[in-house]
């Protein structure tokens, strides 16, 4: 027994120094990936001599005839042109990769157009300062990411110049106040890193009020109702009606519930624009989104907007659902 225990014991170093090593090994191809991102030039930058807007911004987008490649000429976008007008609310569908999320890239110049052009204000975004451009927008994307902090923190996100009653005034906009004055600490309780002890409704609600805090010209929604459950989507909806108020919008939304009232709907289909207008329009054209809403629709969903012509194309839903998947 003796012999056993001292044998053990002996080993034991070694197979803790073989699974360092390990471990070391992990770490050294992990930081050549993360020395190799950090060493990778900037291919978007300020211009030298940035434009500057004369008076406050008014939101006003127009794409014309953009093209844009994530690789070689392999085309996401093609030709695409649209405007959105100060205060016009635009909403975005079509299938998983079409270029919805594409057209948010381009317009925060996370990525600069092949062809075409984006103007703001009537000046191509490329002659803004970054910081200007993406200071006129706030953006809400369907995976919210929390640092760890409080909850005045993450919806403030550093800047001290947005004062308590701020904070709470967007909260209490999105209904995010119900749960936060619920917390122990209110405010003032702690995040854990990513926002682990926090639900996806309630991580959504605060990316809401993290948006709105800063008073955007632009607002973009990026399939930022999917994680939120119905009763939820619809007070988010109800506070959206206020503070899209005066405030370019951009939807882009999978659940065609959350875009029935925008003012007009683009339709993407592999990187081509179909013609915009509002649901009732677009229903009647029996197009791309037409399939989209009887898809949705077909299990006898009510529509936001409760038209009776929607209904009476729902009940044929179901006689039309083999033909159009084939």
């Amino acid at each position: 027994m003796a012999f056993l225990q001292y044998s053990q014991r002996f080993f034991r170093p070694i197979s803790d120094m073989s699974e360092k090593f390990n471990v070391l090994q992990a770490a050294m191809a992990s930081s050549e990936r993360i020395f190799s991102l950090l060493d990778e030039p900037v291919a978007v930058r300020s211009p030298a001599s940035p434009v500057h807007r004369s008076g406050s911004a008014a939101g006003h987008i127009v794409f014309e005839n953009v093209w844009f490649a994530y690789k070689n000429e392999d085309y996401v976008l093609r030709d695409v042109s649209f405007e959105v007008k100060p205060g016009q609310r635009v909403g975005i569908v079509g299938a998983t990769g079409a270029g919805k999320s594409t057209i948010t890239n381009l317009l925060l110049r996370f990525y600069d157009v092949n062809r075409g052009r984006i103007t703001v204000d009537g000046v191509d975004i490329r002659e803004l300062d970054l910081a200007d451009l993406r200071g006129l927008v706030s953006l809400v994307l369907q995976d919210v990411h929390l640092f760890s902090g409080t909850i005045a923190d993450n919806i403030r996100l550093g800047n001290q110049a947005l004062g308590d009653d701020q904070v709470r005034r967007a909260a209490r906009a999105v209904h995010a106040d119900v749960f936060i004055e619920r917390l122990p600490a209110g405010y003032g309780g702690a995040v854990a890193e990513r926002g682990s002890t926090l639900s996806v409704g309630q991580k959504q609600l605060l990316s809401f009020a993290r948006a709105l805090a800063f008073e955007p010209r632009v607002l973009i929604l990026d399939e930022a109702t999917s994680s939120v459950d119905t009763d939820t989507e619809l007070l988010i909806r109800d506070a959206l009606h206020v503070l899209m108020a005066g405030r370019t919008t951009i939807a882009i939304a999978h659940r065609l519930s959350t875009i029935q009232d925008m003012d007009r709907i683009l339709v993407l289909h592999k990187g081509h624009l179909r013609n915009p207008a509002r649901t009732r329009k677009l229903i009647a054209q029996r197009g791309i989104y037409y399939r989209l809403f009887e898809l949705q629709f077909k299990n006898g969903e009510q529509p936001a907007d409760g038209q009776s012509d929607v209904r009476r194309q729902r009940s044929r839903s179901r006689r039309r659902l083999k033909r159009l998947l084939t």
